[in-house]
């Protein structure tokens, strides 16, 4: 099997240690360390959450590095009522013994990008801020990256506004400056993150597991979440995204177009994943109305049952 060199950029709440756990168990991923943001979170708890799970996967001495407090110029905000005010629902987990890097994150990322001897895939799971600040600093290391990948945006709805996915929302500005960096991107967006669930049976019995990744997937999959004012919290037993995980390394479970994707950056629609599916060019295009776009592979449709499959067969390979 192929082994492929990834660096994940995280705001650690419930699905992203999904990812993690997964990340860490897979034979095909060596995870040469895990960048930091502010988004479910806020960034010290967001790098204490990143720690304990990755004590929970049993993993090595990956590196794990404190990034970008707040957004590039929207003011902060958290999804607490998603994932809890502590980002992991109120599961308690150990204490742990791990410690961040001193370095922040973006020297992090410059050094393990530079240092390595193949191309690496940046997994983003969390608002682009990081990465932004990354490429604008040292665009030296965008020669050493061979895509990114990145949980975020939408084909159709969004969850955080109607049209904006929360990720992207977070921090529109540091997103277009990943789609508009010539790097390969790939979009994991909402049109395949809420198809891929456990069912609550399933998440239940591991719970019960002998193996601690599985106990503490069994329950990050039981959190329910809140719907909003009103509402009572719902089980929805989405792996979330660790499916951007599983998208690196079994990408022939997506139907896939590459498309002209771009961020809107004003208005309503402030946070918006513009993605252009039309056959042939509109009236923008014919009288030059609007700059050039690049292309980014969308994931548009899932075999939601083999990712999910996959997910719980990679997690069972953890003690």
């Amino acid at each position: 099997m192929k082994t492929t060199n990834v660096l994940l950029d995280v705001d650690t709440g419930v699905d992203d240690a999904l990812a993690i756990l997964f990340a860490v168990a897979h034979p095909g991923i060596a995870l040469l360390g895990v960048s930091c943001v502010a988004g479910n979170a806020a960034l010290p708890q967001v790098v204490q959450n990143t720690l304990k799970v990755l004590d929970a996967a049993g993993a090595g001495d990956i590196p794990v590095a404190a990034g970008a407090t707040r957004p590039l110029i929207a003011a902060a905000r958290d999804a607490s009522h998603v994932h809890g005010s502590d980002g992991l629902g109120g599961i308690e987990l150990p204490a742990t013994g791990r410690r961040a890097v001193a370095q922040g994150s973006v020297a992090m990322l410059r050094e393990q990008l530079l240092a390595s001897d193949e191309p690496v895939t940046i997994i983003a799971l969390a608002p682009q801020t990081n990465l932004a600040l990354l490429l604008r600093t040292h665009p030296e290391v965008a020669a050493k990256i061979e895509r990114i990948l990145f949980m975020g945006g939408s084909a159709s709805v969004g969850n955080a506004t109607p049209t904006a996915e929360f990720n992207v929302w977070h921090d529109p500005e540091a997103a277009a400056i990943v789609l508009d960096s010539g790097i390969q991107t790939f979009m994991y967006g909402l049109d395949v993150f809420n198809r891929v669930s456990v069912p609550f049976e399933q998440a239940e019995a591991l719970q019960s597991s002998g193996r601690r990744a599985e106990r503490l997937a069994g329950a990050l999959l039981s959190h329910r979440i809140g719907m909003g004012p009103g509402h009572e919290p719902v089980y929805t037993g989405l792996i979330g995204d660790a499916g951007a995980v599983c998208a690196l390394v079994d990408p022939d479970a997506l139907r896939i177009e590459r498309l002209p994707v771009f961020v809107e950056l004003a208005g309503a629609s402030r946070g918006q994943t513009v993605v252009d599916r039309r056959q042939f060019p509109g009236e923008d295009r014919m009288h030059g109305l609007h700059a050039e776009v690049g292309l980014t592979d969308v994931a548009l449709e899932v075999d939601a049952d083999r990712y999910a499959d996959l997910f719980l067969r990679t997690v069972a390979l953890l003690d």
